[in-house]
């Protein structure tokens, strides 16, 4: 009785076509590179699907499980079948099998199936269009994925059809192969299975004994009996045949279901928020200092731009620091938009009115408003003082430290965090997490170590442990703001107060573990004062200029000082006012000590003063002067009278000579020692800044608004929402004009006496998906190729193996083998007829790429 044939199996591009609109919008939702720019059909699409970069960005978002699985399939369905018999499918149940999977654990490897079945990233080659692992007849992975992959799935070597083993059923249920392998090992010499043991489980290459002779025997009784292959004259590899019989028929000795879960110490939630309410406080009042330091004091930008060592070393002594918490608070204000670099010349970095405005809001929205531009941000403050690969010192505050992958790094990292409530992570801990969440993209361990650092002095981690401030970061954004997307995915960050904003999450979540405010200041006679608790936004305003921090923890303890009350009164307060104030906030009368020195400091303070004056204007008769100063046409001047014979403007000399000399006054120019100085030597003093920093857009120089100051997100893409309603509507255009493409008659139909058109494509994309497609099924195609000499030929070929950009092919016409350079390719077609015996490529032959 004849046997059934096996059913015809698909191919990738007709899977695709299979699929149901919503598992094409998952598709693209999951994948949505495939969607940039539209593709025209889907065809080309399935094509793009498999293109190496989309692989390859796909495969970086894989977990440790998700890439277990494609490993396995690989395997498996590359394993050969008897000549006889059908090529054996690859079910769920023989996966679950070859990963050694748990019982608990199946759920887990089901669902990783269906998230690559979703995402095109594994395929069922039989009839089935569902993306339920349960209903696949025969996975296999994506055509290209291989390479992606590796040479070495699972850790095993390359398939050999002519081992011994080659034939014989492998797998856990299975154990024919095992006993064929022990059979043959029963004659081996000594040393012969332990070199098989050490390459079991990988990697499968090994070098060949030379010295050792005993291991030189038993490796060449393993090579004549083809246990193991050499690859060159040192190294030998173990086939993927034999390791399977060596492991039992499984893939993987087990399974990484799960993240792992380091030994790292508990807190209490009370330590932990008030942890990091400490340090909330702390980082707000940093960056006001720093921005109160700059408002009196801009510094210079550097030439390439950021900020120079000399100004970082210095901020930091003012603050109280070390340099790195110096440069990530300069960086934060940076990213909020409250400091700017002003792109003037000489350049400075100067306070914008945002953060003029950034000032006067609550202690909560303060925080929120940078803790909101820090998730979105992807600068590197961990990287200052580095050399870049031009070995460059990298600067504070320069232009070239962001990185695009940072925001998703810093979710990935709170998210982790998020998992283990309670738990302090060190970073070792948290980068070996990441490693299992994402093996092909493990972030650098500096990165890592410099973005915990930064939660820290944030006040997002507490402890080490993620703090409720923390868990607001990762809350979806409520309706009104951007739908669906979390604060650190980059999404939109919307102004401070404003409903729906993500910065008033976080200022609620950062009032619901700040301790409550007080009002009242413990003046003692020593000229110190206590502060028994948080202090009210008044009160500390009201510090901030009439005193001294000496000590900060549960209390804060300040020192009045000469210096610190004449900040005081260069802020516009009297004496009298100065004492009003502080004895509203005092229990007790105000000590005799403090009122003596707060009177005896305002009556020494302002006997001298100080002005700006960019020029001058003098004369020997006062007369000369008379009116100058009230006429109307010499305003924009801002002349004013400093001695009866000298008037001061605040514009430069040789505006107020070509002013003076338009109302016929006619002027000279002098010097400080007061010699008459000639206008034709007077030089220009803007310097040229070709090669310089970047320049800043003119229209929003210090006009940058809270929240909105951070430099683009890279990467930022449209919110869930409007994506899916994007791709609902690509999808349907797309099958239409695939079906339309497949329905239309060739161009030559209309014309009796011309030949037929052959299908393919030209599309470099197409035409690789196309000979994955043929090497899947092992079809034949047409290949037209380019020649050295720009001249396209054509020839039937067996595509065999397409990597590493080169294209392995069998010619059955002149029964050779011949290797193609991609780039050289023109065209695939399917059923184009058959080129003549002689129409070779030219500079093509057996074995030699055709390059």
């Amino acid at each position: 009785m004849a046997s059934t044939p096996p059913a015809p199996r698909r191919t990738f591009p007709e899977a695709l076509r299979s699929r149901s609109d919503e598992h094409l919008v998952a598709l693209l939702m999951q994948r949505p590179d495939l969607a940039t720019p539209s593709p025209s059909t889907l065809r080309s699409l399935a094509a793009r699907a498999t293109s190496r970069t989309s692989l390859d960005r796909a495969v970086a978002r894989l977990d440790a499980l998700e890439l277990q699985v494609l490993d396995s399939v690989l395997v498996l369905g590359d394993q050969p079948s008897a000549p006889a018999a059908p090529h054996p499918p690859v079910t769920i149940d023989r996966l679950l099998a070859a990963l050694a999977t748990e019982p608990a654990d199946a759920p887990l490897v089901r669902a990783a199936v269906a998230h690559l079945l979703e995402g095109a990233l594994l395929w069922d080659r039989g009839t089935s269009d569902s993306t339920d692992p349960s209903a696949a007849s025969d996975l296999a992975v994506a055509p290209g994925l291989s390479e992606v992959l590796g040479p070495y799935p699972a850790g095993l070597g390359p398939a050999d059809p002519s081992s011994p083993l080659a034939h014989a059923p492998s797998g856990p249920s299975s154990d024919q192969a095992a006993v064929a392998l022990g059979a043959l090992l029963a004659d081996a010499p000594p040393g012969a299975r332990s070199i098989l043991d050490a390459l079991t489980w990988g990697p499968p290459v090994g070098v060949a004994p030379r010295a050792d002779p005993v291991g030189r025997e038993a490796t060449t009784w393993l090579l004549r009996h083809r246990l193991l292959l050499a690859s060159d004259e040192r190294h030998v590899v173990l086939p993927r045949e034999v390791a399977l019989a060596l492991r039992g028929g499984r893939t993987h000795a087990s399974t990484a279901a799960h993240p792992p879960q380091p030994d790292a110490p508990h807190f209490a939630e009370d330590t932990i928020t008030a942890e990091a309410a400490r340090a909330a406080q702390d980082v707000v009042r940093l960056v006001a200092h720093l921005l109160a330091l700059w408002q009196a004091s801009p510094p210079n930008v550097l030439r390439a731009g950021g900020l120079g060592v000399r100004d970082l070393r210095r901020l930091a002594t003012t603050l109280e620091v070390d340099e790195p918490t110096a440069a990530f608070v300069a960086e934060l204000a940076l990213a909020t938009g409250l400091v700017v670099d002003d792109g003037e010349d000489p350049p400075s970095f100067t306070v914008t009115l945002a953060g003029e405005d950034w000032l006067e809001l609550p202690l909560a929205s303060r925080w929120a408003a940078l803790a909101a531009a820090w998730a979105a941000s992807g600068r590197t403050p961990w990287t200052i003082g580095s050399r870049d690969e031009r070995g460059t010192l990298r600067a504070a505050l320069e232009p070239d430290l962001s990185r695009p992958w940072v925001p998703r790094l810093r979710f990935d990292l709170l998210s982790a965090l998020a998992d283990r409530p309670g738990q302090a992570l060190t970073p070792t801990d948290l980068l070996e997490v990441l490693r299992w969440g994402s093996p092909r993209a493990t972030p650098p361990a500096q990165a890592v170590e410099g973005l915990v650092h930064e939660a820290a002095l944030l006040g997002v981690t507490g402890v080490g442990a993620l703090a409720p401030t923390g868990r607001a970061l990762l809350l979806p954004v409520p309706d009104g703001a951007a739908h669906g997307l979390r604060v650190g995915s980059p999404a939109a960050t919307g102004r401070v107060g404003e409903v729906g904003s993500p910065e008033t999450a976080l200022a609620h979540a950062l009032e619901s573990v700040l301790p409550p405010e007080v009002d009242e200041l413990l003046v003692q006679g020593d000229l110190t004062g206590i502060v028994p608790g948080r202090p009210s936004a008044a009160l500390e305003r009201l510090l901030e200029d009439a005193a001294d921090v000496e000590s900060r923890g549960a209390a804060i303890t300040v020192r009045f000082t000469p210096e610190s009350l004449t900040r005081a009164f260069d802020a516009g307060r009297s004496a009298e006012d100065l004492l009003t104030e502080l004895a509203a906030h005092s229990r007790t009368p105000l000590p005799q000590p403090l009122d003596y020195l707060v009177r005896d400091t305002a009556r020494r303070h302002g006997r001298l003063r100080v002005g700006t004056a960019s020029s001058y204007v003098r004369a020997e008769d006062p007369a000369l002067l008379t009116g100058l100063v009230e006429d109307p046409a010499l305003r924009h001047l801002s002349l004013f009278r400093v001695a009866p014979t000298v008037l001061a403007a605040l514009v430069p000399a040789a505006t107020l000579q070509a002013a003076l000399r338009d109302r016929g006054l006619a002027s000279m120019v002098e010097g400080p020692d007061g010699r008459v100085v000639r206008t034709e030597r007077v030089r220009s003093t803007v310097r040229s800044r070709v090669g310089g920093r970047r320049p800043l857009d003119t229209a929003t120089r210090g006009r940058s608004a809270v929240g909105h100051g951070a430099p683009a997100r890279e990467g930022a893409a449209l919110d869930t929402a409007a994506r899916r309603e994007r791709y609902a509507d690509l999808v349907p255009r797309l099958r239409a004009a695939d079906d339309a493409a497949l329905a239309a008659p060739p161009a030559s139909a209309s014309r009796a006496d011309a030949p037929p058109e052959p299908r393919g494509t030209t599309e470099p994309p197409a035409a690789l998906g196309l000979l994955r497609d043929a090497i899947d099924a092992g079809d034949h195609v047409v290949l037209e190729t380019i020649d050295p000499t720009g001249q396209p030929t054509r020839r039937r070929v067996k595509p065999l193996v397409l990597e590493g950009g080169r294209l392995r092919a069998l010619d059955p016409a002149r029964d050779a083998e011949l290797t193609v350079a991609v780039h050289r390719i023109a065209g695939v077609f399917t059923d184009a007829p058959a080129p003549a015996q002689d129409d070779a490529p030219t500079g093509a032959s057996s074995g030699a790429p055709n390059d």
